[in-house]
């Protein structure tokens, strides 16, 4: 004890013979101080390993939904989800592994620490509970139905695990000599030295595990049926020959979101208190006939969309890629498409210039169908007639210029337009075209716009030749 004493008290002259270098250390400084302390010390054992952490609770059974018809009889219905598991407790923490202290190590001593104890396991999820649909005339029927349908209590939370036990030292101070030279020696000196041992920290408590959370409670449909609810059918995409003949009926389902749905069945009854009831169902069938002359299967890949509009009403789209003739017969619930003709898009403007003939009052154009569509396709033309002139600008190859100057432009009436199977052929002679402007050996520049047309459907084709009036008996 005298010798803890006088080195305690020699520790206490030092310090007091250093005022200002105390004050003054830097950070560097108490580092290394720290440092060479933390060098002096050796660990008493090992350090004990953490527990394990607890098992979760295994999670509760979800509940099956359930359909009831409600006619006034009496019914217990339980949709109640199953009870989530506890969770385990965490184990305890290992006890160190502590040695028998030495008599003479020259180092400070530190137990070594317990392992920490394991977290709590959770507590496993609560079931969820049935949902409810009850189809129901009268909604006093529900009286007679009794429902429990709570969700299932989360699982408590398991404890946490203790920790482990840290060493103990023997002995907390000790003094060991330490001689310098040779015994007998001048330079011969021995010194005593105090040391210390410090006892091991216990492991730390564990974390205590989550309650688990609790199920969800069921929920009610009513509707206000006595047969089973077709499901919604709004809108539907469809090649055309699926639609010829039966057709399709689109529907949808009308909810409407309503409060304190356990005031509906017996007293003590447990659900969700907000419900949906269906208030209305809307439905309309579209139904294609099919009175084309061409089969139906041509047209396969094409397909027709149909969606509901309002309470009794279709929008019906047709193909873009297809030119339909049609016409809509709407009654009650039922609108009827009837199919007239049907021509490809890719054929309507298949139209050619196939030259030029003939000169003065019998000049003529032909323009040819090359898709053979014109016994379905209505077709109307209307022509820009331009002759041209020699101009005083030089083209590039050092001649004249040619320029062409409109001389009439219009439609060409019906009797101006002769057609043979697919071959129109335009009188222009009998247009009210200068007799001049229609003389062999004349330049000329016809531009053509023929304006096809099939029930609703139309598009506008162009079509144009620069070509010389012949001279008569040279055409072959």
């Amino acid at each position: 004890m005298q010798v803890r004493f006088l080195s305690k008290l020699a520790l206490s002259i030092t310090i007091l013979a250093l005022p200002q270098s105390i004050t003054s250390t830097s950070t560097s400084q108490s580092i290394f101080c720290s440092s060479v302390l933390a060098e002096n010390v050796t660990s008493l054992g090992e350090n004990g390993d953490d527990g394990e952490i607890g098992e979760k609770g295994i999670n509760g059974r979800n509940s099956d939904n359930l359909t009831v018809f409600a006619d006034g009889s009496s019914m217990t219905l339980d949709l109640t989800g199953g009870d989530g598991a506890s969770g385990e407790q965490g184990a305890k923490g290992y006890d160190a592994f502590c040695e028998q202290q030495t008599e003479a190590v020259g180092k400070n001593l530190r137990g070594a620490d317990g392992g920490n104890g394991g977290d709590g396991g959770d507590g496993g999820i609560g079931g969820n509970a049935g949902s409810l649909t009850v189809y129901a005339t009268n909604k006093e029927h529900l009286k007679q139905i009794y429902v429990t349908a709570a969700g299932g209590s989360g699982g408590t939370p398991g404890k946490a695990g203790e920790g482990g036990a840290g060493c103990k030292c023997d002995r907390p101070y000790w003094n060991e000599e330490t001689c310098f030279g040779e015994p007998g020696s001048s330079n011969y000196s021995c010194t005593t030295q105090e040391f210390q041992c410090t006892d091991g920290y216990p492991g730390k408590l564990g974390r205590d595990g989550r309650k688990g959370r609790d199920g969800q409670i069921g929920t009610l449909t009513l509707i206000n049926l006595d047969k089973s609810l077709a499901p919604d059918f709004p809108e539907v995409t469809a090649p055309i020959s699926e639609l010829k003949g039966r057709g399709y009926t689109l529907s949808r389902n009308i909810w409407q979101n309503k409060d304190n749905a356990s005031a509906l069945f017996a007293p003590g009854s447990i659900i969700a208190d907000k419900y949906k009831e269906l208030v209305a169902r809307h439905e309309h069938t579209v139904l294609v006939v099919w009175d084309a002359p061409q089969p139906v299967e041509n047209f396969d890949n094409h397909k027709i969309t149909l969606s509901l509009k309002g309470e009794n009403d279709a929008n019906i789209l047709l193909p873009e890629d297809l030119w339909l003739e049609t016409k809509k017969v709407k009654r009650d619930k039922l609108t009827e498409v009837f199919v007239f003709n049907a021509v490809h898009t890719d054929d309507v403007a298949d139209l050619t210039i196939d030259g030029l003939f003939g000169q003065g009052a019998n000049l003529e154009l032909d323009i040819f169908d090359e898709a053979e569509k014109s016994n379905l396709i209505a077709t109307d033309f209307s022509v820009k007639y331009l002759v041209g002139e020699p101009s005083e600008k030089k083209n590039i190859f050092g001649g004249n210029s040619t320029i062409y100057q409109t001389k009439y432009e219009g439609s060409i009436p019906a009797e101006a337009i002769a057609k043979e199977g697919n071959l129109f052929t335009l009188k222009l002679g009998i247009l009210p075209i200068p007799p001049e402007y229609r003389q062999p050996g004349l330049e000329v520049e016809i531009e053509v716009v023929a304006k096809r047309s099939l029930g609703d459907n139309s598009q506008v084709k162009k079509l144009s030749t620069r070509t010389t009036i012949e001279q008569p008996g040279s055409q072959s």
